[in-house]
């Protein structure tokens, strides 16, 4: 797989799904919507870790730097 994400990009992300597992913890989310936002945090980390982005493949785009 070709990397295509940034740093800044790979930032948002991990920031992101780290708030919603804060949100979790507090109790500010829960049921249906805490599951959705889970799902899509867990998603975030993934792609983050690997630096991937599959939904940026059939458009071309890349965050990353040349």
């Amino acid at each position: 797989m070709t990397k295509n994400m940034g740093t800044v990009d790979q930032l948002i992300r991990t920031l992101l799904a780290l708030l919603v597992g804060v949100l979790y913890y507090a109790g500010v989310i829960s049921g249906t919507t805490a599951v959705i936002l889970g799902v899509i945090a867990v998603v975030f980390l993934l792609t983050s870790l690997i630096s991937t982005c599959p939904l940026y493949m059939p458009f071309g785009l890349s965050t990353r730097n040349k």
